[in-house]
């Protein structure tokens, strides 16, 4: 029996949208990550692009648990020595909740060039309920809360 190795004719993208309302980010970012990477799929092969394209609405409702809305910073640099920018998680959520789910899926993803890639094109994050891409019949993706911390 050969090895299965998936080519560009194999390959199909399909459309999720989840619902991050009231889901741990962790949780969240971890199964977005799956789906954009394709190891949901029996044709998942690492160094081709086979993942889906993932909507994310209601990202301003995601749930920080624990003290990580007081605690967890996000890093940032200007280039200059010494100008390091430190924003606290609830500034961030209140401000942009699309970066919060953005940061949270990249650090899932590997740090390759291929993974940047999928990030950028198929990562569509937005802090209400509209989105703009309902013309590609996004399939509806459950992610339920975690009942031992509900």
């Amino acid at each position: 029996m050969k090895t299965f190795t998936a080519k560009p004719a194999d390959i199909s993208h399909d459309w999720h949208i989840v619902d991050a309302s009231g889901v741990p980010l962790g949780r969240l970012a971890s199964l977005v990550a799956q789906l954009i990477r394709g190891k949901h799929k029996p044709t998942y092969t690492p160094h081709m692009d086979g993942g889906d394209f993932v909507v994310v609405v209601n990202t301003s409702k995601v749930r920080l648990t624990g003290r990580k809305l007081t605690n967890k910073v996000y890093f940032g640099h200007t280039g200059y020595m010494g100008h390091e920018r430190f924003t606290a998680a609830r500034d961030l959520l209140a401000k942009h909740p699309e970066r919060v789910i953005e940061k949270a899926v990249f650090g899932m993803l590997p740090k390759t060039s291929l993974a940047k890639q999928k990030l950028r094109g198929k990562l569509k994050v937005y802090p209400g309920p509209e989105h703009p891409h309902a013309a590609q019949q996004p399939k509806p993706f459950s992610v339920t809360p975690s009942k031992a911390t509900a």
